[in-house]
């Protein structure tokens, strides 16, 4: 959609889904010479066509979620975040709830799916080829729609930085 910033090979961009990542999310490492992953059209549409393709073939009710791997600004080091989801929800609002020590939480908003992504990129690798991790014990009331697209993207208007 634009270009944020640049630096030498570096490009930092906003897709048409609203990330904001190197190189408009085109990935050149672990596919083969002369191709390039992309990122999927729809990638929260990807994980619900997974879900109901295990759901029919396999009769599972599983969360599904799609990562990436983002570099992070104002840190170093990249991690996997969830680029789309079907089946559980993305953030988890605890605004309203309270602390230990009984003070309310008022801007506190987990963004579950994305520490999702992260432990299971430990378990898959970036350069393992291990396209899968199975993650048990999610608390069961996270599990419903969910979509990173309407519930992590910041918009524009909250966005202190464009």
């Amino acid at each position: 959609m634009r270009v944020l910033r640049r630096r030498g090979d570096l490009v930092i961009t906003q897709t048409r889904h609203g990330f904001i990542c190197a190189n408009a999310g085109v990935d050149l490492s672990n596919v083969a010479e002369g191709f390039a992953a992309l990122l999927p059209d729809d990638a929260d549409r990807s994980a619900r066509r997974i879900r109901d393709g295990l759901r029919d073939r396999a009769g599972v009710e599983v969360a599904v979620i799609v990562s990436d791997t983002f570099g992070r600004v104002w840190r170093r080091g990249v991690t996997d975040v969830a680029i789309g989801c079907a089946g559980i929800g993305a953030i988890l609002d605890l605004r309203g709830t309270t602390d230990s020590l009984g003070r309310e939480l008022q801007v506190t908003e987990v963004a579950v799916v994305d520490e999702i992504a992260g432990a299971a990129d430990l378990v898959m690798g970036k350069a393992s080829g291990v396209p899968v991790a199975v993650v048990r014990g999610v608390d069961a009331s996270w599990f419903r729609r969910g979509e990173v697209h309407d519930e992590l993207v910041r918009p524009a208007d909250e966005d202190l930085f464009r």
